[in-house]
Order: C-alpha cells, then sequence, then structure tokens
C-alpha cells in the first residue's frame, strides 16, 4: 500500500474480513449475504482508511440488497460507521492518522461492512469524545438526513444553542421512534422553538418518542388529518416525511397552513403533488448522498455537519439513538439486522460491533 511518510497507524494487512452479497436474494436466503475475504482498499488523494470498529444498518442497506444485483461480484453494503483512522492519503488536510472518525459515506462506493474501509475526508466527521464506537455508528447518516432536511430544505436555523425561541410554529415528523425521525425531534427540540409532533403507533415507539423529545405524539396508523387538528389546531408549519408521504399527502395539505413546507426522505415513482398547489406549500426531496453522488463543491459541509453533531452530543444536547446491538460484523448477524428493518418494527438504529 503506497502512502507517503508517518500515514499509517500499525501494519495494516493485504486482505480484510468482510461481509457481501452476490446476488439478489431474500433475507432468509443465507445466501443473501455472505462471509468473505476482500483485498484492503488503497485510500485516494483525499481518503481516510479507517479501521472500522462498529457499523449501523439502514433502510438503504436493504433496499440496495434487494433492487441491485451485483451479478456475482461481492458487493458490500454499510453506509454507517465509526473507526479510528490508520492511513490517509496525499491530500488530506482535515484528519490526522489515529483520529476517530464517525461518517455515512458514498452509495457508489464499496461500503463500511468491511474491517477495513476507505472514505472521503469531506464527508466524515470527528468522533464525538463521550460516545463508544458503537453508539457513534448509529448516527452520521440519520444526523446529516435531519440535519440537511430540517435546517436546508425547511429553511430553519440551526446555528443557536441551547435553542432559537424565535423560531416557533409547528412541526411534523412521521415515524417519530425511527432512525432519522429521533434525530430529527431531538435537533428541533434543541436548535429551535418549534413545537413537535411526533407519529407513533406502538406504546414501544411512542415511549421512546417521547425521550427523543416529542412534544405529542398521534398515531400514523390512523387518519392524521382530525388528529393534527385536535392536537394543532392552528395548523401545521412544516412536515418531516420519513415514510408514507404518498398516502399522508393530503393529509398533509389539509393539516400544513399556507405556506407551509414539506420534506421528504422516502421512495416513490410518481406523488399527487397538485394537492398542494392552493396553499402553495412547497415540497422537497432530501438525499445525503446527493453530495457524494454528485461531488458537489460544498460536500464538506458533510463534515461540518458531523463535526457539528459530535459537540452537540458532548455537551449533552444530543443522544445517540443505537437502540439494538447485534454482536460482530458477520453475515448471520446482518441478516437479522436486514430482517428486522424489513419488517417495519425497528426502533432507533441497529448497531453491530466489532469483527
Amino acid at each position: 500500500m503506497s502512502e507517503h511518510p508517518s500515514t499509517t497507524l500499525s501494519a495494516v494487512p493485504a486482505v480484510m474480513r468482510a461481509v457481501a452479497y452476490r446476488r439478489s436474494l431474500p433475507v432468509d436466503d443465507p445466501e443473501s449475504l455472505l462471509d468473505v475475504e476482500l483485498p484492503v482498499p488503497e485510500p485516494g488523494p483525499r481518503d481516510l482508511l479507517v479501521r472500522v470498529e462498529a457499523v449501523a444498518v439502514n433502510p438503504v442497506d436493504y433496499k440496495v440488497r434487494r433492487n441491485s444485483d451485483p451479478g456475482g461480484e461481492p458487493k458490500v453494503l454499510g453506509w454507517d460507521a465509526a473507526g479510528t483512522v490508520v492511513a490517509v492519503g496525499g491530500e488530506v488536510e482535515l484528519f490526522e492518522v489515529g483520529d476517530e472518525v464517525y461518517y455515512a459515506g458514498a452509495i457508489d462506493r464499496p461500503g463500511a461492512n468491511s474491517r477495513f474501509h476507505v472514505v472521503d475526508e469531506r464527508i466524515a466527521g470527528h468522533k464525538p469524545a463521550t460516545l463508544s464506537f458503537t453508539e457513534a455508528a448509529a448516527l452520521p447518516l440519520t444526523s446529516l438526513t435531519a440535519w440537511e432536511g430540517l435546517f436546508e430544505r425547511l429553511g430553519l436555523r440551526g446555528d443557536a444553542l441551547p435553542h432559537d425561541a424565535d423560531q416557533t410554529g409547528t412541526l411534523l415528523v412521521t415515524a417519530a421512534a425511527g432512525g432519522v425521525g429521533s434525530i430529527v425531534v431531538q435537533l428541533a427540540r434543541a436548535l429551535t422553538g418549534l413545537t413537535v409532533i411526533g407519529t407513533a403507533s406502538r406504546p414501544e415507539t411512542v415511549e421512546f418518542a417521547r425521550r427523543m423529545g416529542a412534544h405529542h405524539l398521534v398515531d400514523h396508523r390512523a387518519p392524521l388529518a382530525k388528529q393534527l387538528a385536535e392536537v394543532a389546531p392552528d395548523g401545521v408549519d412544516f412536515v418531516f416525511s420519513t415514510t408514507g408521504t404518498d398516502r399522508n399527502l393530503a393529509a398533509y395539505a389539509e393539516a400544513l397552513t399556507p405556506f407551509g413546507r414539506i420534506v421528504a426522505i422516502d421512495d416513490h415513482d410518481s406523488l399527487d403533488i397538485g394537492v398542494l398547489k392552493p396553499k402553495s406549500i412547497a415540497f422537497h426531496w432530501e438525499l445525503m448522498f446527493t453530495h457524494s453522488l454528485f461531488k458537489t463543491p460544498n460536500q464538506v459541509n458533510q463534515h461540518r455537519i458531523l463535526d457539528r453533531v459530535a459537540r452537540l452530543v458532548d455537551a449533552g444536547v444530543v443522544t445517540t439513538t443505537a437502540n439494538l446491538d447485534l454482536g460482530p460484523v458477520n453475515a448471520a448477524n446482518l441478516r437479522e439486522a436486514h430482517r428486522i428493518l424489513e419488517s417495519g418494527t425497528a426502533i432507533g438504529k441497529i448497531t453491530l460491533t466489532g469483527f
């Protein structure tokens, strides 16, 4: 491995353990995810080579596994990781060997379900000092999605601490006990004066969403418009839609105030957004991978966001949403993580620790 002087923390092996898939198969098929050995990747000019200590699993993992067949070649998933920098590329400026980092990575590069992983420094952050690797691995993808959705798409301000009391109004967050929803709730409570309404449907998800900071909870398995009228009689100003955007769009339109705003992160081939026109409601998409996919000139903003979130965590303002650790990173444990996520019953984030 070619590296410039003093960039390697310790000897890096030539091969590493990883979990990959070769064909798109149902999660209950033992070959849907496989234990493999792969060459250790070499960092590019702006890359960090990270020894991965823990990963988290997201819906994007099983969506890629089900919908992107690699044709027999091993494809590694995993877009949430925490670990230690063991080597850096020749143009790296933001990190040094030995730094502890956390990040979500890039959807068009190999994932982090491997002992070693490369990531562009501009989309990585310094790990919160007060969290373990496991606790930190739960945060990057959801924190980036939540931050960009709230403060870039919806236009709220995220530069105040403990919160900006002038930012008033009402925010609806669907699936407030989910991975993204639970961070949206925390950031909105910490950095704005908004009243936060979350949706949840089970006693355990209601309790978790309340613990994250939701002021009110409504049941997303029942019609939303009537429930929202009861808890927010003056209307809702912002919607962060993490799931069910297609079936809830009419309810959003009814509940939102004129000139309200929606940001959505779920996947749909089409949406009938005409229902939003009478109130001049703005609709935004949020995909945290956009920066890395299109090599945007401001992708370093994701590094800054992750560092900001780390400071909020270390200040006790934001907490990890790691809620279930399944043990070491191996094919069997990752299949179980995918199974839980596909069932729609996950609360917070699922993590795996060590190899």
